[in-house]
């Protein structure tokens, strides 16, 4: 059977959709009926947006949410594993990014393999890259012990989206605690400096180019390979830019990614070299846009999962937040 209802300030700390995605998920996960009340209170517009309709059958800016899960007669959680289509609605940038962070741990003890079909902004403003997904993320999230495959369709850029992602997953039984305390030395920066649609690829140059030499400044000993690409435009869905370049370890990737509809090429090389330099910085073995992905699976695992940080975002306190409250 499943618990008393659970009641979400959806206006705290962060305050934004990622107490959205993190409630949803475990509640989902671990049978809670759940109510988000005051959804992104605090933002200029508040209340969900229409790229957030995926969340509820309200419209408009609504302002709260009730979820209740679907259970058979013997009380199992009915989780729909063959096929999900998280869609974002057509012309909005929605990150299927972010998409996948409240679908994915929903699928992760299902009764067979699935597939999520994701739609909208592949490369957005204010959210993780796929790239960065599928060079930083995938394989620190795997080491609990899980597999995905990610599939990239069509990418997407704002403001029309038009992305669309295919993620593959096998499920398991359980989670494995993770320690990633140790980073190891870096050996290697990679990176990818990118442009879609009417751009010119001497933009794409400038970029890699632009963080390159930044990267040099301080670091002149390691391997650096940033390499400028023009998206080919059968893939690609409108115009787009951006860059991602990472670290790689022994035990860890540290990265950073920029995508910005300017062209103002050198500014953002330089703007991800020195967010990536100034997490490498730090000593830790998960960057700052890492960290907050990681609560979630770290509250599901079996056993004391540790991990070691820059300083803490307020997306990792808020996430730290929301998995006591529902996890315990």
């Amino acid at each position: 059977m499943a618990g008393p209802r659970v009641e979400v300030d959806g206006g705290i700390m962060e305050g934004g959709g990622q107490i959205l995605r993190v409630s949803t998920a475990l509640s989902c996960l671990l049978g809670l009926p759940l109510r988000v009340q005051k959804i992104r209170a605090g933002r200029s517009t508040p209340g969900l947006r229409p790229v957030s309709a995926n969340y509820t059958t309200a419209n408009g800016n609504a302002i709260s949410l009730t979820y209740i899960e679907a259970r058979d007669r013997t009380g199992n959680l009915m989780v729909p594993s063959q096929i999900h289509f998280c869609c974002a609605p057509t012309g909005t940038p929605l990150s299927v990014c972010l998409l996948m962070q409240v679908s994915m741990p929903c699928v992760l003890f299902a009764a067979s393999p699935s597939e999520l079909r994701l739609k909208g902004g592949t490369n957005a403003e204010m959210a993780p890259q796929i790239d960065y997904t599928a060079m930083v993320f995938k394989p620190i999230v795997e080491k609990f012990g899980f597999t995905f495959n990610c599939d990239i369709k069509m990418r997407g850029y704002y403001p029309k989206g038009g992305g669309e992602v295919i993620v593959r997953m096998s499920p398991v039984k359980q989670l494995n605690p993770i320690n990633l305390t140790d980073r190891g030395s870096v050996t290697k920066i990679y990176g990818r400096a990118f442009v879609a649609g009417v751009l010119p690829f001497k933009v794409a140059k400038d970029m890699a180019a632009a963080a390159v030499r930044c990267i040099r400044k301080e670091i002149r000993d390691l391997y650096v390979n940033i390499q400028p690409v023009q998206e080919p435009k059968d893939q690609a869905f409108g115009n787009g830019s951006g860059i991602i370049s990472y670290g790689s370890s022994s035990a860890s990737s540290l990265g950073s990614s920029m995508c910005l509809g300017c062209v103002n090429a050198d500014k953002v090389g330089i703007e991800a070299a020195e967010v990536l330099l100034a997490n490498l910085r730090h000593g830790g073995a998960v960057d700052e846009y890492l960290q907050d992905q990681l609560i979630i699976f770290m509250a599901l695992a079996s056993g004391i999962s540790r991990i070691k940080t820059g300083p803490v975002t307020l997306h990792t306190q808020t996430a730290i937040h929301f998995a006591e409250q529902l996890a315990k």
